[in-house]
């Protein structure tokens, strides 16, 4: 399968603070590929990098067969970009930014798409653009970037702003891109927001991937929160039990003959069901994986250090990063 994007050991610095170091990527069509990661990681610099608003300082990037430094205006007409910060002129109601993008565009149905999507989204396109809500805001750069029907879209925090209900609605077109055929690119620091669309992710920090993982390897190796209350004679016998299995529970008495076990467990959810399968189970609460843990354990992690797929990830709290990127 040919890929969308591609990055060749890409590298931006300014001045002394590497945004992105020697960052290699692979996104193929008609895949939806999530980047995840705080403020600074260096997702919105990749993004701006794709689309020839920055030049790296070194390596080099494909987009759609071509250096985006090279294909031009052809290229980018092939794209739907969303930047992070969406600025829109004030003056000029919702409107007239779609007449002005659907001039630009060589579909003739970008104009009627656009208002499609705005009603979609509740929009309000008569109202001037600078005294739009930062949600509204936000609506009217969903629509630029999807009413040209691209064949790649990059969406930098795309539900910034955007009210629960309409973050939803925004999923469901992303979906529905994606079945028309569109590669999805799309960043976040919400891990659920990702979770719920993406076919795979990569976990960006300090400008660098440290975790790439389709979205079920990312939940096999999550965490997910175990209490269960067992029949068995014993304490120790339990304990023993759990610790074959690798388990790092805490196990303790509860009733005559009951023994309660909680904790949270890493790894396969096979461990458990093969632990629980020799003992009678009278209660039991095995919580879905939480992936939020999951990605906030990267960041404990040493700096420079790369967790393969098949390695559990260890609760921590996330580490301090930058505000904002540079």
């Amino acid at each position: 399968m040919a890929n969308a994007v591609q990055t060749f050991e890409l590298t931006k610095r300014f001045g002394h603070v590497t945004a992105l170091d020697r960052l290699s990527v692979q996104i193929p069509e008609g895949s939806i590929f999530g980047v995840i990661g705080p403020n600074g990681a260096g997702k919105s610099t990749l993004m701006r990098l794709l689309v020839d608003v920055l030049r790296p300082t070194s390596g080099h990037a494909e987009v759609l067969g071509e250096d985006p430094r090279v294909g031009g205006k052809d290229v980018r007409a092939r794209i739907g970009y969303l930047p992070g910060e969406f600025r829109v002129e004030p003056q000029l109601t919702g409107r007239q930014h779609l007449q002005f993008w659907a001039s630009l565009s060589p579909r003739r149905d970008a104009m009627q798409r656009g208002r499609e999507l705005a009603e979609r989204l509740d929009l309000d396109l008569s109202r001037a653009a600078g005294k739009l809500s930062k949600g509204n805001k936000q609506k009217l750069g969903v629509v630029q970037a999807f009413m040209h029907r691209p064949e790649l879209l990059i969406l930098d925090e795309p539900t910034s702003g955007l009210d629960p209900l309409i973050q939803q609605v925004f999923l469901d077109m992303v979906r529905q891109a994606h079945m028309d055929g569109a590669t999805v690119f799309l960043s976040s620091h919400i891990l659920s927001e990702v979770e719920q669309v993406a076919d795979r992710a990569a976990v960006l920090r300090s400008g660098r991937v440290v975790r790439e993982a389709t979205m079920i390897e990312f939940r096999q190796t999550a965490q997910r929160r175990l209490r269960a209350v067992v029949g068995a004679p014993a304490v120790e016998d339990v304990r023993a039990a759990a610790s074959a299995r690798g388990l790092a529970v805490t196990v303790e008495p509860a009733a005559a003959g009951e023994v309660r076990v909680a904790g949270l467990v890493e790894g396969h959810a096979n461990d458990v069901v093969g632990f629980l399968s020799g003992y009678e189970v009278i209660d039991l609460v095995f919580a879905e994986p939480d992936l939020e843990e999951t990605v906030l354990g990267i960041y404990s992690e040493p700096d420079g250090a790369v967790a393969p797929p098949d390695v559990p990830l260890v609760r921590a709290r996330r580490a301090a990063e930058p505000e904002e990127e540079q």
